[in-house]
């Protein structure tokens, strides 16, 4: 009878212990989520729910202004640095493709983040990429900006890439460095003690646009306010909240 007994417990224990992976993943891994486009997942927020870009961003630099002439006096201090160490870590950057985006910030963590030691911080990246970079889509849209490349006619830097969909794609504000700052803001709450060389890798992030000639200084600016924007809509959201307190779990069994 006790064996019985035994037997039917340790049935139910397993059966609440799948029912439990099942909300969020084989093993308490992160759930499928989907994917937004091929090798992307989908983010947190719905499109009626992402910050945008259009209605609170300016507009950018005219041609002849300024704030233009800047922009142009920043891309040429950036031509020096080709074929150097900054231009190597501006080509790396350029990369948001995972697993080589979550090496970005390593050096600035004090740790690496993989898809198989750190799942959930790695998941709480992948995802967020698409609600900063999606964040953007309407200003870019509606300005159509030219990219630096168009103008000054020097060459883009980006690996890989097709420069065609460049030409087509607007300039303001950046997406690279939305995503890229959202990403420094998402990792300073995760590990606080080394916030400063976070956010300062956030900030190179987005600077290596300018040294890559595809974005001009204001877009990156611009790139840097919807990164926090975005970051103040996913505050409130309930499974990014969910989400950030399992990737937290994680720094502390780190740091143990």
């Amino acid at each position: 009878m006790n064996t019985l007994k035994s037997h039917v417990a340790l049935t139910l224990l397993l059966a609440l212990s799948l029912t439990a992976c099942a909300s969020t993943g084989a093993a308490g891994l992160p759930p499928d989520v989907g994917e937004v486009m091929h090798g992307y997942l989908n983010g947190y927020l719905a499109a009626d729910d992402r910050p945008d870009s259009l209605a609170i961003l300016p507009p950018p630099p005219k041609p002849g202004s300024a704030a233009q002439a800047r922009d142009e006096e920043v891309a040429r201090t950036t031509f020096a640095l080709r074929g150097g160490e900054r231009w190597d870590r501006a080509m790396q950057d350029a990369v948001l493709r995972f697993p080589d985006a979550a090496e970005r910030f390593e050096e600035a963590i004090g740790f690496a983040v993989t898809e198989k030691d750190t799942p959930w911080i790695y998941h709480v990246l992948r995802r967020t990429l698409a609600d900063a970079g999606l964040s953007t889509e309407s200003a870019k849209k509606h300005y159509r900006r030219p990219r630096p490349f168009m103008v000054n006619g020097q060459p883009m830097g980006v690996p890989d890439a097709d420069e065609e969909s460049y030409r087509k794609d607007g300039s303001y504000p950046s997406g690279h460095t939305a995503a890229g700052f959202v990403w420094a803001l998402v990792l300073a709450e995760l590990v606080p003690e080394r916030a400063d060389q976070i956010i300062r890798r956030g900030l190179e992030f987005g600077r290596s646009r300018t040294v890559l000639n595809v974005h001009w200084q204001s877009d990156v600016e611009a790139g840097y306010i919807m990164g926090s924007a975005t970051f103040a809509r996913l505050a409130s959201n309930e499974e990014f909240r969910h989400d950030m307190e399992m990737a937290k779990r994680e720094v502390r069994s780190i740091r143990k």
